[in-house]
């Protein structure tokens, strides 16, 4: 085989490592943000295996011929590489619906493999003949490109193995923890429609709605994709007409809205969070009033953003009957709540539930916990806001227990508001100081909230500051706690598996 040929072939090579990050980066990490989703282990600890291979390729074909043995073990690489890619195909299509881009990446990314791969092979056959050894073979800025490749791809199997091995250890603790103590919605099986059902808090409740024997319908943005992720076990529409008049609903959860932290809150970012709570809600509601039997439940989403914001050092306690103020997050909460609770008039029992910040393998623990994870936890600003949080476990047997507190209770139709935050409400530092000890790691590194404020604006007082919010209700009516306090909730989600 030519010299030219060979390095067409590594050429091919260095070509794949950008393809490969630029799938893993833009698709794997972002887009569909596989380590975060429950399904993806499997194909994750692929991805891992996989990765391995190709780190092993790109420093060890860099600058280096394999002669004799060695060009025989280079040839059952390949052999591995090619089944593990047709399994791979095989396992992400029967756990998600690939985006087009994605599709199209793979396609190109299998084209060239096969194409250096082939060309490879026949380098080999020739390398065969020689003595073993791994003969030094330079070949400039595209061996060092090829290393460096070989080392990203490397990283990049790492973090796939770890991910694929807490999924896997989330998803055995789940089965464990429901077996031990399922989630019990209601006396009979209902259908239930949920708006939100692909989000982090959907997906867990649709989980637990199945396994209590309930029937599923999801309306979201996406159909296609939703049905794909939930195995053709639930029926998703993206629009509300699709759900026939015959075909009765008895209870809604409303859980759909664009994530508040992000974005500054121009006036065009706060007109779009109205649209997707406020105006969401209002056409949930209009349907309702269509409908020939009405539900008799909706459980909306709100969040303890309703109580504004709390003096820093005040610690008196804030029940569902504290005031809201006259912040932007405050009149978020207000306007989608009255919108849901204009659902009473056809009859509909509503519950506003108002989320503290919710614990949970995905939603934003996991980027909180990061600079703890790495040692430089510390406060943030003063320190001193209150926290006011709940297990994601508990939020859902929360909304279990407002779900049979209506059901046990007497016509009319009535509003409530709920909220769903743990008794042991705790300081920002005092959270950071548990999370560091559960975690063993320090915690030292202050952030000034000058920088935050610069970045977000007003948003930063979803940061800054902050509620102590008690969950008044739902102990007045007789809910227990699975996790009640900080430490226990942090100690069950990072626990090493």
């Amino acid at each position: 085989m030519t010299l030219d040929t060979h390095l067409l072939a590594l050429q091919l090579m260095a070509a794949q490592g950008v393809l490969g990050a630029f799938d893993t980066l833009y698709h794997h990490e972002g887009t569909e943000a596989l380590p975060r989703r429950g399904t993806a282990a499997r194909e994750l600890a692929i991805h891992a295996t996989r990765s391995s291979i190709y780190c092993a390729l790109f420093l060890g074909l860099s600058a280096w011929a394999w002669h004799g043995a060695w060009a025989w073990v280079l040839l059952a690489v390949f052999g591995v590489e090619i089944v593990l890619t047709l399994w791979d195909f095989v396992v992400e299509d029967g756990s998600r619906l690939l985006p087009p881009t994605e599709r199209v990446t793979h396609t190109v990314l299998a084209i060239n493999a096969g194409a250096f791969i082939a060309l490879l092979a026949m380098s080999a056959v020739g390398w065969a003949a020689q003595p073993t050894a791994m003969v030094w073979q330079p070949h400039g800025w595209l061996s060092a490109f090829l290393a460096l490749c070989g080392v990203g791809v490397g990283l990049s199997g790492l973090r796939d193995g770890f991910a694929a091995r807490a999924l896997f250890g989330q998803h055995k603790q789940a089965q464990a923890r429901d077996a031990l103590a399922p989630v019990r919605f209601g006396t009979k099986p209902q259908h239930v429609l949920v708006t939100g059902g692909t989000g982090f808090i959907g997906q867990i409740l649709v989980r637990h709605l199945l396994a209590d024997g309930h029937a599923v319908t999801v309306w979201t943005r996406d159909a296609r994709s939703a049905a794909w992720d939930f195995g053709g076990a639930v029926r998703c529409v993206q629009s509300l007409h699709q759900v026939p008049a015959a075909d009765d609903v008895d209870v809604v959860v409303n859980l759909a809205g664009a994530r508040i932290l992000g974005m500054r809150w121009s006036e065009r970012r706060r007109q779009q969070l109205l649209r997707s709570r406020e105006g969401l809600t209002q056409q949930l509601v209009a349907w309702i009033a269509t409908r020939p039997r009405k539900p008799w439940l909706l459980l909306s989403g709100s969040a303890i953003g309703y109580y504004g914001v709390q003096p820093q050092g005040h610690a008196a306690e804030l029940a569902e009957d504290a005031p809201p103020q006259e912040i932007f997050m405050s009149q978020l909460c207000q306007r989608w709540e009255q919108a849901a609770r204009a659902a009473v008039t056809h009859g509909v029992h509503v519950a506003c539930m108002r989320f503290g910040f919710v614990l949970g393998h995905q939603g934003s623990l996991p980027q909180l916990l990061m600079p703890v994870r790495l040692g430089m936890g510390g406060r943030l600003g003063s320190g001193r806001q209150w926290l006011s949080w709940v297990h994601v476990h508990d939020l859902v047997r929360a909304m279990a227990h407002v779900w049979s507190v209506a059901e046990r209770a007497a016509a009319p139709a009535t509003a409530q508001a709920f909220n769903f935050t743990a008794p042991g409400a705790l300081s920002q530092e005092e959270f950071t100081r548990v999370a560091a000890s559960v975690l063993h790691r320090p915690c030292w590194m202050p952030t000034p909230a000058a920088p935050v404020r610069l970045l977000l604006g007003e948003q930063a007082d979803l940061l800054l500051e902050g509620q102590r919010v008690v969950p008044a209700q739902l102990l007045r009516t007789g809910f227990q706690f699975m996790f009640p306090d900080a430490r226990s909730a942090l100690a069950e989600l990072c626990r090493p598996r």
